[in-house]
Parts: C-alpha cells; structure tokens; sequence
C-alpha cells in the first residue's frame, strides 16, 4: 500500500522529546477512530458507529499510518485486519483511551452539583472547632458534597489556589493580590498569653507595650499571625525579643506553659493548663479572616455553593 507524501510530523527514530510532543498532537484526535475500526474490522461499519463519513475515516486511517510510517491494517476488500504493528498499537491506543475516559468521568463527578467536590484550604488554627462547624451547617442542605480538605499557614495555601489546587481558602490577613479576590468574613480576638506562675498572671487586661521586655514565642516569618504579631508590637513601640519559632499555635501554647516565653495567639478551641491568656487593649489586637478564590475561575456547582454559604456566614464565621 503506497501512501502519498504529507507535511504532516512523523514519528522520529531518535523519540526527541519535542518530536514526540508534535506526534501526539498529530496522532491523538485519530485514535479514537482507530479502535473503532479495529473492533469492527470494517470501514463502513465503524463509519456508521462512530457517525462519521465512511470517507472521512477512511482518509484518518490513511494518514494515521503515514504519519506512523507503519502499516497498521490489511486491506480485503470491504474488511481490515490488524497486522501484528497494529495490534501492538491497539493495546496502548485502548489504554490511553480509557484513562482519557475515567479522567472525563472524574471531572464531571467533581462537578455534579449533588455529589460535586471541593477543595477548601484553612489555617491550622481553624481546623479544630470552626471548620467542622462550617462544613456541618453546609452538609445539612447539601449532605453529599464531597471535600478535599487542606491544612497549611497562609502564603502556602495562596500558592495552591494559584496553582489550582485549591477552590477556595479562609486565610488570615485577607489578601490583596493581583490575580485573587477575597472577601472579609469575621475578625477573631488575640490575646497575650503568658506561663501561669508569669508575675503578669495576675492580670486580665494589659497593653502590650507592657510586654516590652518579655521574651516571645511565635510561628516562623511567611506565616500570617506572625507578620500580625511583628505588626502589633512595633505598633506598641517594639520589636519583640523571639526565643522559638513554631509552625502551630497549640505548639506555641506550649511552650508558653513550659515557662519558654509568651505569645500572641487567637483563644484555643480547649483551655490549656499552664498558661493564662490576657486581654490585649491596646493596640486593637485581632486578626480578620477572610475567604479568597482566584479571579475569573469559573466555579463548579459544589464549589458555588460552598462560596456562598461561606459569604452569608460573614460577620458569624467564628464561633
């Protein structure tokens, strides 16, 4: 069988990467019409499946082995048959059409507006009592949106929704950044707490210029409560004296109850013994929480919903 000469990328002997890449977007709208023409063994049977003209498949399987320079059926007549190049095709060509197929099913699973998904970013600090609270008031008019659930400080969360990963993240501050929308929903109360045997113990209120000279305990820089805790303090007329830094805030109480130093941090989901957490009246010492998406994302049904609950929690985020 002669095949006439095409402009058309062939597949290179050497596989270079940027050959193979140019041959797949050759090669990849005709192997769907391939392995129909495979099952049947007939032209105009697998043109009368696939409603397409008989010509029209006919002329893709033409190219399709000119592209591949290999012949990849035997003509009889009306009828084909594999030749063994082609049933060494056909196996790759039926796997990769099947993960095509499951993957084209996961995404319009993650879409179902009943039993949708969504990926939802949160600060540690959250994870304890306010988010399984959210997602228990959502799940009641909407009991069987699925979640993938993602704990992280908030620049890494950022970082995922950019990428894609994530659908939508409360974070604290409430970003401003090109490229994201966010929204502010509540603002959360901190409070100086201190080792319970600390002289200021005693105490219920106290301004945190009085903490001057106080040794702090605080999450690593890049997390949000810690740029919150630089800025309070040097609000207060200081730059705090760090002796730990920490990637959780119930890791930092912690430490406080060791007698390692004090820290600003949102109230604890369960007291913790050892420590005593101090009204901060000046300056106003709270942190807002907000939700953010990336702007001009187009939203899944499950993920709409979810958005929306969260908006109408605004200013009742927290419990």
């Amino acid at each position: 069988m002669v095949h006439q000469p095409s402009s058309a990328a062939r597949l290179s002997p050497s596989g270079d990467t940027e050959d193979m890449a140019e041959m797949s977007k050759v090669l990849a709208p005709r192997l769907a019409y391939f392995a129909g023409v495979a099952r049947t063994e007939h032209v105009t049977r697998a043109a009368q499946e696939m409603d397409v003209p008989q010509s029209t498949l006919s002329r893709s399987m033409a190219r399709l082995e000119q592209d591949l320079g290999v012949d990849l059926f035997a003509r009889h007549g009306r009828t084909v048959s594999l030749t063994p190049a082609g049933r060494t095709f056909l196996t790759s060509v039926e796997r990769a059409l099947a993960e095509v197929e499951r993957a084209a099913e996961e995404v319009r699973a993650d879409a179902d507006p009943f039993t949708g998904k969504v990926a939802f970013g949160f600060l540690h600090t959250m994870g304890a009592e306010t988010v399984p609270g959210l997602l228990q008031a959502f799940r009641a008019d909407h009991p069987r949106v699925r979640f993938s659930l993602v704990q992280n400080y908030g620049e890494a969360m950022l970082e995922r929704l950019r990428a894609g990963e994530l659908d939508l993240c409360l974070t604290s501050p409430v970003p401003d950044a090109p490229g994201l929308v966010a929204r502010r929903l509540d603002e959360q109360k901190l409070r100086l707490v201190v080792p319970g045997d600390h002289t200021l113990a005693t105490r219920r209120r106290i301004r945190l210029a009085e903490a001057a000279d106080e040794t702090f305990v605080t999450l690593e820089p890049g997390y949000g409560l810690r740029r919150i805790t630089d800025d309070l303090c040097q609000e207060a007329g200081f730059k705090p004296r760090i002796a730990f830094e920490g990637e959780e805030a119930e890791t930092l109480r912690g430490l406080v109850a060791a007698g390692l130093g004090v820290a600003l941090l949102p109230p604890p989901a369960v007291p913790r013994p050892g420590v005593v957490e101090l009204t901060v009246t000046a300056p106003r010492a709270v942190r807002e929480i907000g939700v953010a998406w990336l702007e001009g994302h187009p939203d899944t049904p499950p993920v709409a919903a979810f958005k929306g609950f969260l908006l109408s929690r605004r200013g009742s985020l927290l419990p």
